[in-house]
C-alpha cells in the first residue's frame, strides 16, 4: 500500500467519523423509539453531589462521578441516541441473516416469518417458590383454584425454529406444575398442540392471537364443566392489519409483513371497571385509539391494569378471579359469556392478598393462569399467598 493511499484511507476514515460526530451534534434527542418500543436514554446531568468524593471504604458517599455511573448513564445514552440508530439495528440484523445466522439479540429468524424467543433456562428456585404460591392459594380460600400455563410459540411452533437452536424446555415446567399443584390443573398446551396449524400466535409478537385466546377459552370452559360457545357462533372481524409486536421490536428485523389484529366478541353489552390506583374508572373492552400507536396489543383492555372488572350479559353465572399477566387480555371477552363477572388481577401491580380480595367481593373460582416464560420469572407471586 502506497503513503498516499495510506493517507487518503486515513483521511477518508477520519472524514466519515467526523460527518457522524457532527451529525449526533446537531440532531435532536428522541424521547421514544417506535421501532423498539421503549424509551430511550437522556442526556443525563451532573451536579455539585456528583463531585463528592469519599476516601472512606464502603461510605458508598462518592458522587456519580467517581463512581462511574455517571459515564456508565452517559455511554447508555450516546448508544440510545446515537444518529439513525433504527437503521444500523436493521441493517445488523440484516446482515446477520445474510450471514446465515438464525438468531439476533436473542430472538430466532424462523420460517413462515416467524419470530420466537429464545427460552433461557429458569431460575428453578424461583419457579418452585411460585408453584408452592399456587399451592398456598389453594389452602387459603374456600373456593375452586384452577391453574395453567400458556406455551409459547417456542414449544408449540417449534418446528419453525431454526435447526439445532438450544432452548429450555418449557414441556419441563408445564411437567413439573402439573404434578405438583394442588389446584386443578387446566391442560391449555394439549388443545393448543392441536391447532399448531392455525394462527394461534401473532408472528412478531409473543402473544397469542384471538383465535389462540378462543382455544385456551375452550380448555378452561371444559376443566370447569361449563358449557363452551362454539367458534362458529363468532364472527371474526379483522381491527388491524398493521401490527408489529414486541418480538419485532427488539429482533431488529424490520423487513417481515406485519400481523392482523381479529376479534369475536362484540363489545357491545359489555362494560369494564378499571382501577389505575385506588379509584375506579370507566374502562374499555377494546381501545380503539390503541390501533393508532406501536404497542397495538393494548388495544385489548387499553393495556396493563392493576385490576379490571369485566361484565356481559351473563347476570346469573358466577363471578370469576383470574390471577394473571396480559395474555388474559384477549381472552376476557370470551370469559363474558359464562361469567357473570370477570376480575382481573395483575400481580405486578396490585398487592391486595388474594384471600382477603376473594372474600370481599364474592369471588365463586379462581384461575391462575400466566405465560410459561412469564411464570417462572415473575417475583410478584408471592401476594398468592397472602
Amino acid at each position: 500500500m502506497s503513503k498516499r493511499y495510506a493517507i487518503f484511507l486515513t483521511a477518508l476514515f477520519c472524514g466519515f467519523l467526523a460527518v457522524f460526530f457532527a451529525a449526533n451534534l446537531i440532531s435532536p434527542d428522541r424521547d421514544f423509539s417506535q421501532d423498539e418500543n421503549r424509551y430511550l436514554a437522556q442526556k443525563p446531568e451532573l451536579d455539585a453531589d456528583d463531585f463528592k468524593l469519599s476516601l472512606a471504604p464502603f461510605s458508598g458517599e462518592s458522587g456519580d462521578f467517581f463512581t462511574g455511573k455517571f459515564m456508565s448513564d452517559f455511554e447508555t445514552y450516546l448508544t440510545d441516541q446515537f444518529v439513525f440508530r433504527d437503521e444500523w439495528i436493521a441493517a445488523k440484523a440484516m446482515a446477520e441473516r445474510l450471514a446465515g445466522k438464525g438468531e439476533n439479540n436473542g430472538v430466532y429468524l424462523c420460517d413462515q416469518d416467524t419470530l420466537i424467543p429464545r427460552f433461557d433456562r429458569p431460575d428453578s428456585t424461583k419457579v418452585t417458590n411460585n408453584l408452592d404460591y399456587v399451592n398456598k392459594l389453594a389452602e387459603n380460600v374456600d373456593v375452586p383454584v384452577y391453574f395453567s400455563l400458556i406455551p409459547g410459540k417456542v414449544s408449540v411452533w417449534a418446528d419453525r425454529l431454526p435447526d439445532g437452536a438450544p432452548n429450555a424446555s418449557e414441556g419441563d415446567i408445564l411437567a413439573q406444575a402439573q404434578d405438583t399443584t394442588q389446584a386443578h390443573w387446566v391442560d391449555i398446551a394439549s388443545v393448543l398442540e392441536e391447532h399448531k396449524d392455525e394462527d394461534i400466535y401473532y408472528r412478531l409478537d409473543h402473544h397469542w392471537t384471538s383465535l389462540g385466546a378462543y382455544y385456551g377459552y375452550a380448555a378452561l370452559m371444559e376443566a370447569m364443566g361449563l358449557e363452551i360457545t362454539p367458534l362458529s357462533d363468532y364472527e371474526k372481524t379483522t381491527v388491524s392489519t398493521d401490527f408489529k409486536g414486541t418480538t419485532y421490536s427488539s429482533s431488529g428485523v424490520r423487513w417481515m409483513a406485519p400481523d392482523s389484529i381479529d376479534i369475536y366478541v362484540p363489545e357491545e353489552g359489555i362494560t369494564v371497571t378499571a382501577w389505575n390506583g385506588t379509584q375506579p374508572e370507566e374502562g374499555v373492552l377494546y381501545d380503539w385509539s390503541k390501533l393508532e400507536v406501536k404497542d397495538k396489543y393494548s388495544f385489548f383492555l387499553g393495556g396493563n391494569k392493576p385490576l379490571a372488572v369485566v361484565k356481559g350479559q351473563n347476570t346469573v353465572g358466577p363471578k370469576l378471579l383470574v390471577i394473571r399477566d396480559s395474555y388474559s387480555d384477549s381472552l376476557a371477552p370470551f370469559l363474558t359469556a359464562d361469567f357473570s363477572e370477570v376480575h382481573l388481577f395483575d400481580p405486578r401491580y396490585n398487592k391486595t392478598p388474594v384471600s382477603q380480595y376473594v372474600a370481599e367481593n364474592g369471588i365463586d373460582q379462581v384461575l391462575v393462569l400466566y405465560s410459561v416464560s412469564n411464570f417462572v420469572s415473575d417475583g410478584n407471586l408471592f401476594i398468592l399467598s397472602k
